[in-house]
C-alpha cells in the first residue's frame, strides 16, 4: 500500500464559503481522524465547524487529545443520558457543590429517565418540548407523604403520587438541559443547542402573603416559651433565609457593634438520607446587618440559656458555634423547624404561611415603617434594588396611594373644600 497513513488524532484545517440564497458565507473547517474502520481499514474522520480557525482548531484538539487517551467517544453513538453523565462529572468543576447536587438531581429522576437513551445527535426540539409538557400534565412521582412528613406505606410497600410540577420546576429542568446541551455544542458533539428552541410555561409570580400587625402580635404572643421562640423572633425582625439563621455563628454576632455578619448558609441536601453542610449564600455576597437593639438583647439572653444548657449537657456538648442548636449544641434540622413553625401559623389561623414568610413580612413591614429600598436590599441580601422593588412593589404602590389620600385631605383643609 503507497502513501502514508493519517495517524489517530491527527487533523487539517481549511477555509471554506459557501452560496446560500445568493449570499456567501464563510467559516472554518477541520476534521481530525479519529479511528479506522475494522473491515476496510479506512480512516474515520469527525469534522468540526465555526466562525474561526481558532475556535475550530480548539474544537480538534480537544478530540485529538481524546482519541490519544483512549476517551474519545463517536458523537453518532452517544446518547443524552451519557453526555449528561460526562456534563455533570466533568464540567461542573466551578460550581458550588449544593448546585451540583442540585443539577444531578435533575438528570437523573427527569432528564434522563425521559430522554437517556435519545442519540445525542438526534434529539430535536420537539421531542423537549413534548418531555416539558409531559411534565406540566402529568407532573412528577414521588412518594406519598403524611402531614408529619413521613413516607406513606402499604403492605410494606412506598405509595406514591402524581404532584403537579410547576412552572419554576420545568424552568429549572430546562436550564440544566440547556446548559448541558450547550457545552455538547461547545464541544463540537452537535452542531445547535435543540433546547433553545423551546416554549417554557409563563411562570406566574406568587402573592405574597406576609403576616400583617395583627397576626405579627398573634405569632409573638404564640410563641412565647416555644423551643424555637428566638430563632422565629429573630428571623421575623432581620429578615434573615432559614438557612442563614441556621448557619449562624456567634462569631459572627458583634454585640459591641450591634451587628451581625451573614456569610453562610446551612444547606440540606434534597432527597433521603440528605447531608447538611455549610455553604455560600445564595448570591456568594456576605452582608452586614445592624438589627434593632432589642433584637441584639434577645441574643444575649440567648446565649446565657444556651451556656446553661451546655454546662448540663457536660462532655455529651458538641461545640458547633452555632447560634440555634438542640439540646446537644448541634445543628437543627429544617424539617423539624419548619414542621414545628406550622403548628404555630396553625394556632394562629395562618396554616397557608410558610417559614419564607417571616422574611417577607420582615421586608413589608421596613418598607412601611420608612426604610429606602436599597437599604432593605442591603439587610435582604438581594443582588439588586430592582429585584426587592420588583418582589416588594406592591408595597410601595400601596404607599403611594395612601400617600395621595393624605394629600388629598390636606388640599381639601386648606381650600376649605
Amino acid at each position: 500500500m503507497s502513501g502514508k497513513r493519517a495517524a489517530q488524532g491527527s487533523g487539517t484545517i481549511r477555509k471554506k464559503t459557501v452560496t446560500r440564497s445568493g449570499k456567501e458565507y464563510t467559516y472554518w473547517e477541520a476534521r481530525v481522524t479519529t479511528g479506522r474502520d475494522p473491515g476496510t481499514g479506512k480512516q474515520i474522520q469527525r469534522s468540526f465547524s465555526g466562525k474561526t480557525q481558532k475556535e475550530v482548531r480548539e474544537k480538534m484538539q480537544a478530540a485529538a487529545v481524546a482519541v490519544d487517551q483512549g476517551t474519545y467517544q463517536d458523537p453518532s453513538s452517544l446518547t443524552v443520558g451519557e453526555w449528561m453523565d460526562t456534563w455533570t462529572r466533568e464540567y461542573l468543576g466551578d460550581v458550588k457543590p449544593h448546585t451540583v447536587a442540585s443539577y444531578k438531581g435533575q438528570v437523573k429522576n427527569h432528564i434522563k429517565p425521559a430522554l437517556g437513551s435519545v442519540k445525542l445527535q438526534a434529539l430535536t426540539a420537539p421531542q423537549i418540548q413534548k418531555f416539558y409538557n409531559g411534565l406540566k400534565k402529568d407532573g412528577m412521582r414521588v412518594p406519598k407523604r403524611d402531614k408529619d412528613g413521613k413516607p406513606v406505606k402499604k403492605d410494606g410497600k412506598a405509595v406514591y403520587e402524581n404532584i403537579p410540577m410547576s412552572a419554576k420546576s420545568i424552568k429549572n429542568i430546562h436550564g440544566v438541559l440547556h446548559k448541558a446541551l450547550h457545552q455538547a455544542v461547545e464541544c463540537g458533539y452537535i452542531r445547535f443547542n435543540p433546547a433553545g428552541a423551546c416554549k417554557l410555561p409563563r411562570v406566574e409570580k406568587k402573592e405574597l402573603h406576609p403576616l400583617d400587625e395583627r397576626e405579627i402580635t398573634a405569632f409573638l404572643e404564640e410563641i412565647k416559651g416555644h423551643r424555637f421562640e428566638t430563632l422565629y423572633t429573630v428571623t421575623l425582625f432581620t429578615g434573615m433565609r432559614e438557612g442563614e439563621a441556621l448557619g449562624l455563628k456567634w462569631d459572627r454576632v458583634d454585640f459591641q457593634r450591634g451587628t451581625i455578619l451573614i456569610d453562610q448558609q446551612l444547606h440540606h441536601e434534597k432527597g433521603a438520607g440528605g447531608q447538611y453542610s455549610f455553604a455560600s449564600l445564595k448570591n456568594d455576597k456576605a452582608r452586614i446587618i445592624t438589627p434593632a437593639p432589642w433584637v441584639m438583647e434577645l441574643l444575649k439572653h440567648h446565649r446565657a440559656a444556651q451556656t446553661e444548657q451546655r454546662l448540663k449537657a457536660g462532655s455529651l456538648w458538641e461545640n458547633s458555634g452555632l447560634v440555634f442548636t438542640d439540646e446537644l449544641g448541634r445543628h437543627l434540622k429544617e424539617f423539624t423547624v419548619y414542621r414545628r413553625f406550622k403548628g404555630v401559623v396553625e394556632a394562629i389561623g395562618r396554616p397557608d404561611a410558610r417559614f419564607h414568610d417571616l422574611r417577607h413580612s420582615y421586608a413589608v413591614a421596613a418598607i412601611r415603617a420608612g426604610d429606602d429600598i436599597k437599604t432593605v436590599q442591603g439587610n435582604l441580601g438581594h443582588a439588586t434594588a430592582a429585584f426587592t422593588l420588583d418582589v416588594y412593589g406592591h408595597v410601595t404602590d400601596q404607599m403611594k396611594q395612601a400617600s395621595a389620600q393624605r394629600m388629598e385631605t390636606f388640599i381639601k383643609d386648606v381650600l376649605n373644600l
